[in-house]
């Protein structure tokens, strides 16, 4: 195989398609088993605060991101997703956005694998780039959305051929797809509900860890700290009077 060969052909020949492809549902499974992991990694490593967890599948994931950009057909986490969606038919993209989304995956996961894993300097900014690599890991299993894939498209400034979903395809939505004003109402005060109640968690619940305590500090006014620290003040002068 020359260069030019391997830069182009990425992914499988199927009969029927003018370019490589790779089955979208392997790579959707592949996505979930690692945000899933990834989130048992969160809860363990910052709730139990147990490293090593964290360490080896960061060490995997930089692995796995590796062996995607080279080939799709050894990726450890492709293989789990193969065996899980064996019975399911297969849903083609095309390879080479897909190629280029997982080489922006290797990318983030580049740093990771030097700050936790043969370096551990965990600070709240760094966690930061982990949660954004969980974030698009969730959007193309739960819902395949490929950002990569979008970007892709945005630099070679011409319609990627079999995007996941068929989004390259799809001009006008079905019926199915469309929202009636009750649909329409319903979605937004729950998205609505949702942050607002992530918000009051992380302004009224007491942080255990400093990157709680750095979102506990994000999500409120600096009025709203002030007064914070004086009602811990006077409760602490209130204990100090019960003492004596």
């Amino acid at each position: 195989m020359n260069l030019k060969s391997f830069l182009r052909d990425y992914g499988e020949r199927v009969p029927g398609y003018d370019v490589t492809v790779i089955n979208e549902r392997e790579a959707r499974a592949a996505s979930g088993i690692l945000a899933t992991l990834g989130m048992i990694v969160i809860f363990l490593g910052i709730g139990y605060n147990h490293i090593i967890v964290a360490r080896v599948y960061l060490a995997f994931m930089f692995i796995d991101f590796t062996a995607r950009m080279i080939s799709p057909t050894y990726s450890p986490s492709l293989l789990l997703g193969k065996f899980m969606v064996r019975n399911q038919k297969p849903e083609y993209v095309g390879g080479l956005q897909k190629r280029f989304s997982w080489t922006l995956g290797w990318i983030i996961s580049l740093p990771m694998m030097y700050w936790f894993v043969l370096h551990w300097d965990i600070t709240f900014y760094k966690v930061l780039v982990c949660i954004l690599c969980l974030t698009l890991m969730t959007l193309e299993s739960a819902f395949s959305i490929c950002v990569g894939c979008m970007i892709y498209k945005w630099i070679i400034r011409e319609d990627a051929q079999h995007c996941p979903g068929g989004a390259c395809e799809i001009k006008i939505r079905e019926p199915i797809q469309k929202f009636n004003p009750i649909q329409a109402t319903i979605a937004i005060v729950t998205f609505l509900a949702l942050i607002f109640g992530i918000y009051l968690f992380l302004a009224k619940t007491e942080s255990k860890t400093f990157f709680g305590e750095f979102l506990h500090e994000l999500v409120l006014t600096q009025e709203q700290l002030d007064a914070e620290e004086e009602a811990k003040m006077a409760k602490e002068f209130e204990e100090d009077d019960e003492d004596w």
